[in-house]
């Protein structure tokens, strides 16, 4: 025995740095192979191996369901060497529409509950691929990506999946691994769509600019998030608190009493613990005026909690306490960890902002559709390899059939055929397998199609294989399809928290009238301080101008909407409303090169209000030389103090206006000498931001643009000259041309009239305001300027004075004040009396 113990090798170890290696082991196997998720498909291994055996196994959407027992033991059996209630509560909790905000799993059968209540036995229930979930294994068998030995390495499972939506964002995940954690809240899968979309289209977006699409958290227990704090934070550092709040109805029965209705709770709250918490702490008297508790959830509402409140208690304060003192109100702490690829093709975890999942989903998706791409040009290339050999001999056919028929074997006749005619193994291999079919000429015809479109493939698999934007293009097109399916609406409120209110919240929503002068001066004034008058009044000074400076632009907006500005070098700048000071209806304003970071000899020409940024809106714009441009309104989203580049201008062109549309409209331009074109909008494409446009009108000689509309129902064409001329046309009278013409004429121009300064779309409803250069103000109902023929003088709107005239006309939301009616009425009266005192 002893002489066996000294034959042995004995290596003596440090038990200490061996625990600590071996600790250090099983800690990463725990982390990588269990608890966290991948950032690229979001998914742990068990989920992954669930989903990948379902797909081979043929329990996808539209199949029947299958027994939940089939999916748990081809799992252990082929992939997951763990106990069969790890597997099984992995596909409980995929399949609970209250657990993942986009089920995986389409369970049928008993899923447990928001009560805690748990799931059948794996025998009962029955489970199938959700139809989202083919898209996070769409092209799983095109390579497009690793596969790896399973653990006795008799077949392969996939490392990750292609995941075509950002399943980590979208529904979330939570784990304890060996000496971290990880917790990441679902999201808004529309929301995170645009995100990764405004990210393709700027790479230089920041996480301030990102939450602009997406909002925070979306639970899909609903509920409401308080404050944006946590939210900023966990998406700028990977971690932060949530307040999530229960949404909560209080009403009002009879005899003096209320009662507090619950119909949101939590993510992840047990609805029945709740219920019995409140029951607790009533009995325990820590909760006062609370009489009754009953939990009325059934199917058609799945949260449904009546607490009745004794006589005369107040409901808010007892929604308070219950806020404080229970689960109605609870904290989600963000953690955002993910197992992340390194340069080595190594994984290891890491904390992650919103900005780096969605960088490590981007790049993931690129290799996705490059391994795809590859694969099918591989594919393509291969066949029309093969169509090249049947080509060839259907050229030679009769020395190809000879060559055959005077070889003893497949093999000879192979080798005969690649001896006389080149043709490589595969080649000769398709040729000899031919049937005689193939060789009609239908067939024939066939094979020159089915090659033709093999070329056409080729070519465009190889210009997406050579262009990162290409692929950046059918990843935003694949994520497009994905939102049109499969998104809905946000479900969790973000509301407002006392304690970070925004400056935007301190301000007073309110309609406000913005005016801007030739000089740049601008300021922002009640909209009721002007007053309606009469058509041919003499106005009112509307604010005190300085030498030879006029008014040049006035509108009516929001003080808490988006105010875009336009400049003449093709610029565009951005403010909110209320950053305009307001001022005096006598005041001049402040200078714009205050507000905004213009050059030295660099002028606002437009100025219009936007609400929100949204898909599907378009910004057509008009240069002095008669180019048009239509952008689509993303592109300007991202607007920063120092400007962007709207439009490319030629030498000698301004940019004179820009309008908002959706892209189907029909566009009227006018120039200075009366000519008007109206074309479809659809005749200039969606261009580029800095591109230059396209011709919108032809002119002639010393004329120029000077106004653009969109069309629109139940308006008129309304024509203004400078020296304070007007009328109304059809627009029945302007027929759509093609976009490039010369147009029609729009307006008689007379030494009298002098020449047209400025055009609108009006309706009759609508009041617009004349704005003459010593600084006069008229404000006048558009129904009661007369509707003329194209070809004519107009009639008087404002009365000029010596060396003045019309500089400017703009349109105003028509909101008569009580003072306003009073004042028509008392003009009503003194008209009567002279009339009458006339008459006598």
């Amino acid at each position: 025995m002893a002489d066996e113990i000294r034959e042995q090798k004995i290596i003596p170890i440090d038990i200490e740095s061996e625990m600590k290696k071996s600790f250090i082991d099983y800690a990463m196997s725990v982390i990588i192979d269990r608890a966290l998720p991948d950032v690229r498909d979001g998914l742990k291994p068990v989920h992954r191996r669930i989903l990948y055996t379902m797909f081979t196994s043929g329990f996808t959407p539209e199949k029947p369901y299958r027994k939940s027992v089939a999916t748990v033991g081809e799992a252990l059996k082929s992939y997951h060497p763990h106990g069969d209630a790890a597997v099984y509560d992995s596909l409980v909790r995929m399949a609970q529409d209250f657990s993942l905000r986009h089920p995986l799993v389409d369970g049928h059968g008993n899923f447990g509950s928001r009560d805690g209540d748990s799931a059948a036995a794996m025998r009962y229930t029955e489970a199938r691929l959700a139809k989202i979930s083919m898209e996070m294994l769409a092209d799983i068998n095109k390579d497009t990506v690793d596969f790896k030995p399973n653990f006795d390495e008799h077949e392969v499972e996939p490392v990750v999946l292609p995941s075509r939506f950002p399943n980590l964002l979208v529904n979330g995940s939570s784990g304890i691994a060996v000496g971290m954690a990880t917790n990441i809240p679902p999201h808004n899968l529309g929301e995170t769509i645009d995100g990764i979309c405004a990210v393709l289209d700027n790479p230089e977006i920041t996480i301030d600019e990102l939450m602009k699409y997406i909002k925070g958290p979306d639970f899909p227990t609903a509920a409401k998030i308080i404050g944006k704090r946590g939210i900023r934070e966990a998406f700028k550092t990977g971690r932060g608190k949530l307040v999530v709040r229960s949404e909560a109805v209080i009403e009002e029965m009879h005899g003096n009493r209320h009662r507090i209705i619950i119909t949101e709770i939590p993510y992840l709250v047990n609805k029945a613990r709740l219920v019995e918490k409140i029951a607790q702490l009533v009995k325990d008297k820590r909760i006062d005026g609370i009489s009754f508790i009953q939990d009325e959830s059934g199917r058609e509402e799945p949260v449904r909690i009546v607490i009745d409140l004794k006589r005369d208690a107040n409901p808010n304060v007892v929604l308070n306490q219950l806020y404080k003192n229970t689960q109605l109100q609870e904290s989600f702490s963000v953690n955002m960890v993910a197992i992340v690829p390194t340069e080595d093709k190594m994984y290891e975890p890491r904390v992650l902002n919103l900005r780096q999942i969605i960088d490590y989903y981007i790049a993931h998706q690129e290799d996705v559709i490059r391994r795809r791409t590859k694969f099918e040009l591989d594919k393509a290339e291969a066949r029309a390899h093969i169509l090249e050999g049947l080509k060839k001999a259907l050229d030679h056919l009769d020395e190809v059939i000879k060559t055959i028929r005077n070889s003893k074997t497949e093999a000879i006749a192979k080798e005969n055929l690649s001896e006389r005619f080149g043709f490589s193994d595969k080649q000769a291999q398709a040729i000899v397998d031919m049937r005689l079919g193939r060789l009609t000429g239908l067939e024939r015809e066939k094979l020159e199609t089915e090659y033709n479109e093999l070329l056409e493939k080729i070519k465009y698999y190889k210009d997406v294989l050579a262009n990162e934007i290409l692929v950046h293009q059918i990843i935003k097109d694949e994520l497009s399809v994905i939102k049109n399916k499969y998104a809905d609406e946000r479900r969790t409120k973000i509301e407002i928290d006392e304690d970070e209110i925004d400056i935007e919240d301190l301000i007073q929503e309110e309609e406000s009238v913005i005016t801007m002068t030739h000089f740049g001066y601008i300021k922002r004034l009640p909209a009721d301080t002007y007053k309606s008058q009469r058509r041919g009044g003499k106005g009112i000074i509307g604010l005190s101008t300085r030498e030879e400076d006029f008014v040049k632009n006035l509108f009516v907006t929001s003080t808490h909407h988006f105010i875009m500005f336009f400049t003449n070098k093709g610029r565009v700048y951005r403010l909110k409303a209320y950053e305009i000071p307001e001022s005096g209806r006598q005041a001049k304003g402040t200078a714009i090169v205050n507000l905004l970071q213009l050059d030295g000899d660099e002028k606002v020409t437009t100025v219009i209000p936007i609400q929100e940024y949204k898909e599907g809106l378009y910004l057509i714009m008009a240069t002095k030389n008669g180019l048009v441009k239509k952008t689509d309104l993303m592109e300007y989203d991202n607007i920063r103090k120092g400007g962007l580049a709207a439009v490319s201008l030629r030498e000698n062109d301004q940019l004179i206006d820009v309008q908002l549309t959706d892209g189907n409209q029909d566009i009227i331009l006018s120039t200075v000498n009366g000519m008007a074109i109206r074309f479809r909008e659809t005749d200039a494409r969606p261009i580029g931001r800095v591109s230059q446009g396209v011709k919108g009108i032809e002119l002639d000689e010393g004329d120029f643009v000077i106004g653009m509309e969109v069309c629109t129902d139940n308006t008129t064409l309304l024509v203004v000259t400078e020296n304070g001329f007007g009328k109304r046309t059809e627009l029945d009278e302007y027929k759509v041309q093609t976009r490039g013409g010369k147009g029609v004429l729009t307006y008689r121009i007379t030494e009298k009239t002098g020449k047209s300064i400025g055009m609108l779309l009006v309706s009759e409803e609508d009041d617009i305001m004349l704005i003459s250069s010593d600084g006069s103000i008229i404000r006048m109902k558009v129904s009661e300027i007369s509707i003329l023929g194209r070809a004519t003088q107009g009639v008087t709107l404002m009365r000029m004075s010596e060396g003045n005239n019309v500089v400017s006309v703009a349109r105003m939301v028509n909101e008569e004040s009580e003072e306003n009616e009073e004042m028509e009425e008392n003009e009503e009266m003194e008209e009567n009396e002279e009339s009458e005192n006339t008459e006598l």
